[in-house]
């Protein structure tokens, strides 16, 4: 939690309706389609002519889906909407999905240069009965290490874990108990750290690079580990999945990236100052400094915003549900506890893939750790210790 980020923030373009797996949902497919339907009239006026779009992202058959549009789309006659195949005064895109208790519908609905997304959501049969039974994806937690002092990020190998601290740089090896100390160097910056330093670990085979506030350390851990750091403004690496990167510029002497970045292609691009960042394809996600979470596109211009997301988040390759996953904390400060949730993204509305994973203070660091999962590091305000975990999201 890097920095306060509390209440819900407007959304011009579009209203992004975020639909958690416990919110209100209709009781069957039919009220849902009717509660589809209203929202529809209230943005585009009853009369209009609108062409659909589908796309299936759940699991349902031809056969359910058949059944799910015939009703989406009899509510939409019986609101007064004529439908179309093409050129209607209205277009409306509509993507089916799930989370572990829902089926959602999630409708992008253009008119003119005006658009607003909606969901709509009707009970899984049995979700009630057996919540945990039909969970499609669930968000694995756990610990690898904890430490009076601070941890700054946390990289791991099959046989080995490297731990950043503001003071020094271990080596532990893995062992079938767990992990036991190896090595330790110490860390002299070159530059004095700021008050609310950061930094990150790339491990890649056995070098690594540990980039920090002005400074960039490289070294190896086998046959032992060494470690050499000199003043530096290299951009940073930042890793979203297995498959791709952003260099962006750190702010000297803050905790926040300052907005220039390069993309995989040498494109060189601005966006606003930012925490962190992650991609769900084609799409990339920041965590402003004024505390929205802005959406861009290929192109990293505007594509939308989200709201009630914290200010660390992280992109996995799991491959679970609608594709890349983002693991989002929520909006809160640096003295309360936290959670992360697992997202997939949907015509930019983010879809919860699984239910909260909840902390016992704030998440400090949120990094991609080799491409599936991710390191959170975590202030146990209980403990006053600081405590690394691996999150991993498991598909059915």
């Amino acid at each position: 939690m890097i920095a306060a980020v509390k209440g819900w923030f407007a959304v011009l373009s579009a209203l992004l309706l975020i639909l958690p797996t416990d919110a209100q949902a209709a009781d069957d497919l039919n009220g849902a389609a009717r509660e589809l339907a209203r929202k529809t009239v209230a943005f585009a006026g009853r009369g209009e002519t609108v062409a659909i779009a589908w796309r299936n992202l759940s699991p349902l058959n031809s056969s359910d889906l058949s059944q799910v549009r015939a009703a989406v789309e009899t509510a939409l006659r019986e609101s007064g909407f004529r439908l179309v195949e093409t050129g209607g005064s209205a277009e409306a895109r509509l993507t089916l999905s799930e989370n572990q208790s829902q089926y959602l519908i999630v409708a992008e609905v253009r008119k003119g240069e005006e658009r607003q997304t909606f969901i709509a959501a009707w009970k899984r049969p049995g979700a009630e009965a057996s919540p945990t039974s039909t969970a499609a994806v669930t968000l694995d937690r756990k610990l690898l290490w904890e430490q009076t002092d601070p941890i700054l990020d946390v990289a791991i190998s099959p046989g080995a874990m490297l731990v950043l601290s503001p003071a020094r740089l271990t080596l532990y090896a893995r062992r079938d108990s767990g992990f036991e100390e190896r090595q330790s160097v110490p860390i002299v910056p070159p530059r004095p750290w700021p008050r609310d330093p950061r930094a990150h670990l790339r491990l890649t085979g056995t070098a690594f690079r540990a980039f920090l506030p002005g400074a960039l350390c490289t070294g190896a851990i086998d046959p032992a580990l060494t470690l050499e750091c000199r003043p530096s403004d290299e951009l940073w690496t930042l890793d979203s999945g297995s498959r791709t990167v952003l260099l962006a510029a750190f702010a000297p002497g803050r905790n926040h990236f300052d907005g220039h970045i390069v993309t995989q292609t040498g494109a060189r691009k601005t966006v606003p100052p930012f925490y962190t960042a992650g991609a769900v394809e084609p799409f990339w996600i920041f965590t402003l400094v004024d505390g929205r979470t802005q959406i861009v596109d290929a192109n990293l211009d505007p594509a939308g915003l989200i709201a009630g997301w914290g200010s660390d988040l992280a992109a996995t390759d799991a491959r679970c549900g609608a594709g890349t996953q983002i693991l989002a904390t929520k909006p809160g400060d640096s003295h309360e506890t936290d959670s992360i949730r697992a997202y997939s993204l949907i015509n930019r509305v983010p879809a919860p893939l699984t239910a909260p994973v909840d902390f016992p203070g704030p998440v400090t660091a949120l990094w991609t750790s080799n491409g599936i999962s991710a390191i959170a590091v975590v202030l146990d305000l209980s403990t006053g210790r600081y405590q690394a975990y691996l999150l991993t999201v498991l598909c059915a």
